[in-house]
């Protein structure tokens, strides 16, 4: 069976047991990985031009703790956590805030919030992405990282809570009021540019 064939809790085993050198299996996993954790780290930074940097990051962070991956989660999981705690701590460190860079994987964002507004059904989807990148740059971190977490990363509630350190009643609230304020957001946006239009 080729490396391309084996699935990612093999391909954890393989390279923690390969000799010295031999990357062939975590670079499988870094080529299954790379888009999401790359896309997910300009989400979360809101740093385009961080965000490479710091998906590598995560990557050798990982890689030089494979020996910790116990396999109680899934390969994806664990690695989305070190992300998230990568991201979130390069976030508290910088202190500041920047644009995040939208491109074509905002769209697959969870169907709540893939608003299609009625009146604008010609919006073109560059137009749409733009009007999703701004809503998502309008939120706070505190309701902008979980709902990313949970409709961009899939991760459980539980996952969040544990990740974010919070209670699991207030992670759920966070996401629910993120919802709401991203359509309300969203829609007064697109109603905006469809009355400019006009």
């Amino acid at each position: 069976m080729s490396v391309a064939e084996r699935s990612d809790e093999e391909l954890v085993e393989i390279a923690r047991s390969s000799a010295e050198g031999d990357l062939r299996a975590y670079d499988e996993l870094v080529k299954r990985w790379q888009g999401k954790i790359l896309t997910n780290c300009r989400f979360l930074t809101r740093s385009p031009d961080d965000s490479e940097d710091l998906a590598q990051e995560v990557f050798v962070k990982a890689f030089f703790h494979l020996g910790r991956f116990e396999g109680r989660s899934s390969f994806g999981t664990w690695i989305r956590r070190i992300k998230v705690n990568h991201c979130l701590n390069f976030v508290r460190s910088r202190g500041t805030k920047t644009f995040v860079d939208a491109d074509d994987e905002v769209v697959s964002l969870a169907p709540e919030l893939q608003v299609t507004p009625t009146a604008m059904q010609g919006l073109e989807a560059g137009d749409q992405r733009e009007a999703i990148r701004a809503v998502l740059d309008e939120l706070p971190d505190t309701l902008r990282v979980p709902l990313l977490l949970r409709d961009l990363d899939g991760m459980s509630y539980q996952e969040i809570s544990d990740t974010l350190d919070l209670g699991l009643s207030a992670t759920k609230m966070r996401i629910k009021r993120a919802r709401e304020q991203f359509r309300e957001l969203y829609l007064r946006r697109t109603e905006a540019m469809e009355t400019s239009v006009e």
